[in-house]
């Protein structure tokens, strides 16, 4: 599964907040998420994001390169 910072994630159970969409912030073998609702950061291993993933969001690309 292809996920890169900045993309959020939409995941299937929510944050004990109430929020269930998330904010890359670093990955790799684990990933740093920061919760958009309340701010929380957190860091979850790949194997547990890659099962609970609902939706990856991607922010929009300048089209300046076109």
């Amino acid at each position: 599964m292809d996920i890169r910072p900045k993309d959020q994630l939409v995941m299937k159970k929510p944050h004990p907040c109430g929020g269930n969409v998330f904010f890359v912030i670093r990955s790799g073998m684990d990933f740093r998420l920061r919760c958009t609702t309340c701010g929380r950061e957190f860091l979850i291993p790949r194997s547990k994001i890659e099962r609970h993933v609902r939706q990856v969001i991607r922010p929009e690309q300048d089209h300046a390169a076109e």
